[in-house]
C-alpha cells in the first residue's frame, strides 16, 4: 500500500469500507478530492495556486454516514478535521459565533496534530530527563544549611503576598541546596531502572507541577481573538509561573513530567508555523445542517440565514483569516457540507455558494441488508462492541444470524413507520434488547449466552407491534 500522503482513490475507498457500509458514490467523491490534493502538491508552485479543491455537498437523511465518511477520511490521512453546525453561526451584527471561528478551530486541531508529532520526536530525550527528575524526588539529597541571605527582594515579597512564589517547589532549586553522596547517587540509578521497568508504577509520590492555565471566556476575549489576540495568553505571560503540589502514582508522575519536558524541548513558533501550513493545505471542514441556512428552511429569521450564507461565501472562496497563531489562507481547505434537504433543496442556496460546492452526492437510504452488514461487518460493528463490553464481566455473548436479521428488520420497519434516523435506530434497539443483560451481568457467574431470534422477539417485538409505544421507546 502507498503512504498516507499518496493513497490511491481505490485504497481510500477500501479503507473507508472497513468502517462504513454502502454509500459508494460518496466514498468515491471524497477519495478523488483527497487524491487531487496530492496531485496538486506535485505540480509547480505557481500552478498550485490556481488549482482549488472541489468542495462537496452531501445530500441525504440523518444516520446514513455523511459525518462518519468525512471524519474517517481525516483520520486515514491524519489531516486536521473539524465538524461544525451551520445553525450555530449568525450574520455579522447578531449574537452568536462568527463564521471565521470555524477556521480558527481548524488551526487548533492542526496544533494538536503537530504537537503530537513533535512530542513523539523528542520523547526519548524527554523521558530520560523526566526519569532523572523523578529519581531525585524519590531519593532526595541531604539538605545543606541555608546561609544568611541579603535583604529580601521587594518584587519577590510582593508576589508572595499575592500567593505566588515562582521559586517555590522547584526540584532544580532544591537540588542546588542539597549534597548527593555516592550512596545516594547509586541508589538513584537503581530507582531509575525500576521506574523504566515499571516496578514502581503504583507507588505514590508528591511532585510540583505548573498550575494549569485558567481560561477566560469573556465577550471581550472573543472579540480580541478575531484580531489574533488571546487575552488568556497575554495575561498568562505577565503572570509568573506558579507550581502546585500533587500526589500521584509514579506512572502518572512520569507522564506529567515527560509532558513538561517535551514542551521545553520543542519550539512553539515552529509548531505554530507548521500547523498553519498543515491546516491551509490539508485541513477539512465539515459543515453539517447546511440545509437549515437556506431561506426556505423551516427556521425563522430568513434574512439572517441568508446573511450566514454570505458570510460563509468568502471563507469557502478563499480569504485570509487572522488567528492567534498567525494568518491562514483558506483557498485550499476542503469544505464538505451536508444536509437532509427535506424542506429545501440545494438550489435554494444563494447562487454564489452553490457554485462553490460543485460536487453533489446523494446518499442512499439504508436497507434491511445494509443494517445486517452494519451490525456485523465494520471493524467497530455494534454487535462487536456489545460483545466486548460484556466480556469485561466474563459473559460470552453470541448472536445468531437469525437474531441479527430480526434486529435489522425491526430497525428498518421502525424507520419506515416513524422518522427515518438511519443507522442510529440500531443503537436504540440494541440498547433496549440488552438492557436487562447489561444490568445483571456483573452479578452473574461466568457463562455463555446466545441471543436468538426468539430472544429478540421476546424483548422488543411487542414494542414494535404497538405503534404508539414504538414511537416513544424505539
Amino acid at each position: 500500500m502507498n503512504t498516507l500522503e499518496n493513497m490511491t482513490p481505490r485504497e481510500i475507498v477500501a479503507e473507508l469500507d472497513n468502517y462504513i457500509i454502502g454509500q459508494t458514490n460518496a466514498k468515491k467523491s471524497v477519495a478523488v478530492a483527497l487524491r487531487n490534493r496530492y496531485r496538486r502538491l506535485q505540480l509547480d508552485e505557481d500552478f498550485q495556486k490556481d488549482i482549488t479543491p472541489k468542495n462537496i455537498l452531501m445530500i441525504g437523511p440523518t444516520g446514513v454516514g455523511k459525518t462518519e465518511i468525512a471524519r474517517r477520511l481525516a483520520t486515514i490521512v491524519k489531516a486536521p478535521f473539524i465538524k461544525v453546525e451551520a445553525t450555530k453561526f449568525t450574520e455579522v451584527g447578531y449574537i452568536g459565533r462568527d463564521v471565521e471561528s470555524m477556521v480558527r478551530d481548524l488551526v487548533e486541531a492542526a496544533i494538536l496534530l503537530v504537537e503530537k508529532r513533535q512530542y513523539s520526536s523528542v520523547y526519548i530525550k524527554a523521558e530520560k530527563i523526566a526519569i532523572d527528575r523523578l529519581a531525585k524526588i524519590l531519593v532526595p539529597g541531604i539538605k545543606k544549611e541555608k546561609k544568611e541571605t541579603a535583604a529580601p527582594n521587594p518584587f519577590e515579597a510582593m508576589l508572595k503576598g499575592m500567593g505566588l512564589n515562582p521559586s517555590a517547589d522547584s526540584e532544580e532549586d532544591d537540588e542546588t541546596e542539597t549534597e548527593v553522596p555516592e550512596s545516594i547517587s547509586i541508589n538513584r540509578e537503581t530507582i531509575k531502572q525500576q521506574i523504566r521497568d515499571g516496578l514502581l508504577d503504583n507507588r505514590e509520590v508528591t511532585i510540583a507541577v505548573e498550575e494549569s492555565k485558567k481560561t477566560m471566556n469573556s465577550p471581550m476575549n472573543a472579540s480580541l481573538e478575531q484580531m489574533g489576540i488571546d487575552l488568556n495568553d497575554t495575561l498568562g505571560a505577565l503572570r509568573p509561573k506558579n507550581k502546585v503540589k500533587r500526589s500521584v502514582t509514579v506512572r502518572e508522575a512520569l507522564d506529567i513530567l515527560i509532558q513538561e519536558e517535551s514542551e521545553k524541548l520543542v519550539n512553539r513558533e515552529d509548531i505554530h508555523a507548521e500547523a498553519i501550513t498543515l491546516a491551509q493545505n490539508s485541513g477539512i471542514i465539515f459543515i453539517d445542517e447546511f440545509d437549515k441556512i437556506t431561506s426556505r428552511s423551516s427556521n425563522s429569521g430568513e434574512v439572517s440565514r441568508e446573511g450566514v450564507q454570505r458570510d460563509i461565501l468568502p471563507i469557502v472562496e478563499g480569504s485570509q483569516v487572522t488567528t492567534k497563531y498567525g494568518t491562514i489562507q483558506t483557498d485550499h481547505i476542503l469544505f464538505i457540507a451536508s444536509g437532509a434537504f427535506h424542506v429545501s433543496k440545494p438550489s435554494d442556496l444563494i447562487p454564489e455558494l452553490q457554485g462553490r460546492f460543485p460536487i453533489r452526492v446523494e446518499l442512499d437510504d439504508l436497507s434491511k441488508e445494509d443494517f445486517v452488514k452494519i451490525l456485523t461487518e465494520p471493524n467497530n460493528a455494534l454487535v462487536k462492541q456489545y460483545v466486548a463490553l460484556l466480556e469485561t464481566d466474563n459473559i460470552e455473548v453470541t448472536f445468531t444470524f437469525e437474531a441479527i436479521e430480526q434486529l435489522a428488520d425491526i430497525a428498518y420497519r421502525v424507520n419506515q413507520e416513524t422518522d427515518n434516523i438511519g443507522a442510529r435506530r440500531l443503537h436504540t434497539i440494541l440498547e433496549r434488547l440488552l438492557e436487562d443483560l447489561l444490568f445483571e451481568a456483573p452479578d452473574m457467574q461466568m457463562g455463555e449466552i446466545t441471543i436468538t431470534q426468539n430472544y429478540v422477539n421476546e424483548k422488543i417485538a411487542h414494542i414494535v407491534e404497538d405503534k404508539d409505544l414504538s414511537r416513544y421507546i424505539l
